[in-house]
């Protein structure tokens, strides 16, 4: 692995030799990658990647956990947060939410992270994948479906009967998408995901916590919901991974690690906590663990514990810090005191952009012309 070492505060092009991964010209983008250097660090390590034919995939899913008032900040009441998955995925493949009047934006003005990852997809001309894996409603744009419903709540039902197929679905997934790229960065959408993550991170024996999509993590409740979803558990002898994950998981879980497991290209997690329980599962299972990439306002969350919990479950988190705090915008700046942090992939869109050669100022600068059309 390359590590990235700072220097002086002008942009300066790493002119180290190009890792295995670096190609001469690829279809999408001429000329291996010229990577820049800050005074600061853009991404916390680099992953030593340099993907010829790169891919951006998010797994899109509903709980019913999210309709739970206080559980999810991801839509502007609880019941609508059944409905953010499908508007994050209009924004991010066409740019613009058209099928509702709605606006991607926060109640308090902080910019969502779809709209991050759409900027990325435009400034780096990818074209996102979009997997289904059980949707409360209809998708308004195109989808692999792997035929999953949206994931109950475990505190009375197993969350996701058919945890086992849709592990075998998304291995057929990972397989056709290792036919079309060479380096999958994979994602998610799941609103209350945080709290089935953390079901299923200590139904797993990690002691772990989680993020929120809000500024203060509603940590009892999610404390709460988890010990009665853990007493279930435990009447119910759930045990191997794929039982934890019918018990206590989302549909995005088990279609996520079906196609990690059977990719055959290099591959990142581009999330947070939601992501670490797919690495975690991925673990007890036996298979290759990822490496993750989300945003420094997931690590910074003091509630969350997340490097921790990385190192317990024994892979490598990188971070990308986009410095919204100094990039003009009220509403970016919101990140940076907790709100929101991560999602729809957005750490990870960043840090492929990164990874494919644009420098930060440009990444930036691209956040902030596409959330300020909104503004």
């Amino acid at each position: 692995r390359h590590t990235r070492q700072l220097r002086p505060p002008s942009l300066t092009p790493d002119t180290r030799t190009p890792s295995r991964h670096a190609p001469d010209s690829n279809l999408f983008y001429p000329a291996a990658p010229t990577l820049y250097l800050m005074s600061h660090p853009f991404l916390s390590e680099d992953p030593g990647f340099r993907p010829c034919r790169p891919m951006m995939a998010l797994v899109l899913g509903n709980t019913m956990l999210s309709t739970v008032p206080g559980i999810s900040g991801a839509g502007p009441t609880p019941e609508k947060t059944l409905l953010t998955p499908v508007l994050d995925a209009e924004l991010v493949t066409t740019g613009a939410i058209t099928s509702v009047p709605a606006r991607p934006n926060t109640p308090t003005g902080c910019p969502t992270p779809a709209t991050i990852t759409r900027s990325m997809m435009e400034l780096t001309g990818l074209a996102p994948v979009l997997i289904n894996a059980g949707l409360a409603h209809t998708p308004t744009v195109p989808c692999l479906d792997v035929y999953g419903s949206p994931g109950g709540d475990p505190r009375k039902e197993d969350a996701v009967p058919h945890a086992a197929p849709l592990f075998e679905r998304g291995e057929t997934v990972g397989r056709l998408l290792s036919q079309y790229s060479d380096f999958l960065m994979l994602g998610e959408c799941v609103p209350g995901g945080t709290t089935t993550a953390l079901c299923v991170l200590r139904a797993l024996g990690y002691d772990a916590s989680v993020s929120s999509a809000f500024a203060e993590n509603p940590v009892g409740l999610k404390n709460a919901v988890c010990r009665e979803v853990l007493a279930r558990i435990d009447e119910t002898g759930a045990r191997g991974p794929l039982e934890i994950l019918r018990a206590a998981g989302d549909p995005m879980m088990p279609v996520a690690a079906g196609i990690a497991s059977a990719y055959t290209g290099d591959i990142l997690f581009a999330g947070g906590t939601q992501m670490l329980a797919v690495a975690a599962t991925l673990k007890a299972l036996g298979r290759r663990v990822p490496h993750l990439a989300t945003t420094i306002y997931v690590r910074d969350d003091p509630t969350a514990g997340f490097v921790r919990s990385v190192a317990d479950v024994g892979t490598t988190a990188y971070f990308v810090d986009p410095n919204f705090a100094g990039i003009g915008h009220v509403g970016l700046a919101r990140y940076c005191i907790g709100e929101v942090k991560e999602g729809m992939g957005a750490g990870g869109a960043l840090t492929l952009a990164y990874l494919m050669g644009h420098d930060p100022e440009e990444i930036t600068r691209k956040v902030f012309d596409f959330v300020t059309k909104y503004a």
